[in-house]
């Protein structure tokens, strides 16, 4: 006989708990853990490379792929002069990557290494013949007037990491349990919470607030644009600012930091993938009066400390909002967008 119908309730009960305790969702091509073993050769030379005025940022293109983004000055958000950029195209031989200036026919993005460029206009301003050689922790190279330069690995920190919520501050997530979520899964490993593809959203909504979240972004190579980890940060569920790897691009507002659609980010304050960064957002909320707006609502942010937005005024609402009208308290919405996005030290100080 088929027990089920003699204990429907009881199998329902075994049923609910086999979800909850449902492994986690799996994406091909993608790391979600900088120790993870399988990683690629690759990945041990994409990142920050710095010396005194000039930065370079590396970008990992899959199978032995590279792209550098050199800036004068120094690092964006770390002296870079905000005009200047020098790309290079580079190609993993042995253990070393082997870079030169880059040439042909390229566009923003470009699907094959050949064509991709980490700037709209090509070449950019400030483009020139440099070339260098990624060994160990160097990039080591020369310019254009045969002058040699030497960088070293530069993984920096954001300076509000780990912060601690102040008093009077609501701990949305602190590693211990998603009390205050709908949705989402925390992981029993890393105590991190995890969308696994899907929204996820605070049981309870908000209005004028000061908010810091940590994120990790995962390693996708061989994507491009929004294939590498798109996800959102919505304040009351109506204004998204854009959480993306967009290491090295250009900080558009559908790019890692950016008011979707609204407004692209000052500078580009993105780290690389696999590297925990911060958001440190400032919000008023919009104003109404008899269901009309009759102020918008202002935001201040940075992204990894790196001021990228200073008291804008967002003049309405971005895609996937929430059906309310502007002007009214919402949730936190933290986006799955059919990808793996990690968050841990979410808090958040109600004015």
């Amino acid at each position: 006989m088929d027990m089920r119908f003699l204990f429907p309730h009881c199998f329902a009960l075994i049923a609910s708990c086999v979800i909850l305790t449902a492994a986690p969702r799996q994406f091909g091509g993608t790391f979600t853990d900088a120790t993870d073993p399988k990683l690629p050769a690759d990945y041990q030379y994409q990142g920050e490379y710095a010396a005194e005025g000039l930065g370079a940022q590396v970008i990992a293109l899959d199978k032995g792929a590279f792209h550098a983004v050199l800036y004068t000055g120094g690092l964006p958000g770390a002296g870079w002069d905000g005009k200047n950029k020098i790309l290079l195209d580079g190609k993993l031989v042995g253990k070393s990557v082997i870079l030169h200036a880059a040439k042909g026919k390229k566009r923003y993005l470009g699907n094959s290494p050949a064509e991709f460029s980490a700037t709209r206009d090509f070449p950019p301003q400030g483009h020139k013949e440099y070339s260098g050689v990624i060994s160990g922790d160097k990039l080591e190279g020369k310019t254009d007037k045969g002058k040699s330069f030497s960088l070293t690995k530069a993984n920096r920190v954001s300076p509000t990491m780990g912060k601690k919520s102040p008093k009077g501050a609501i701990v949305l997530f602190d590693g211990k349990s998603k009390e205050e979520w709908q949705g989402g899964r925390v992981d029993e490993k890393t105590k991190l919470l995890n969308t696994d593809g899907s929204d996820i959203r605070t049981k309870r909504k908000f209005n004028d607030y000061l908010m810091h979240i940590e994120f990790l972004l995962p390693y996708r190579p061989a994507a491009r644009g929004q294939g590498r980890g798109n996800s959102g940060f919505y304040q009351v569920d109506h204004y998204e600012m854009q959480i993306l790897d967009s290491f090295g691009l250009e900080g558009l507002n559908n790019e890692c930091g950016g008011i979707y659609s609204k407004k692209a980010s000052d500078v580009n304050g993105c780290f690389p993938p696999l590297r925990w960064q911060t958001y440190d957002v400032e919000f008023t909320n919009a104003k109404s009066k008899d269901g009309k707006k009759t102020k918008n609502a202002v935001f201040t942010a940075r992204l990894n400390g790196i001021l990228i937005h200073d008291k804008y005024d967002i003049p309405g609402k971005t895609g996937g909002s929430r059906g309310d009208p502007e002007g009214t308290p919402g949730p936190i919405k933290l986006q799955g967008h059919g990808n793996p996005l990690q968050f841990r030290n979410i808090w958040i100080l109600e004015k």
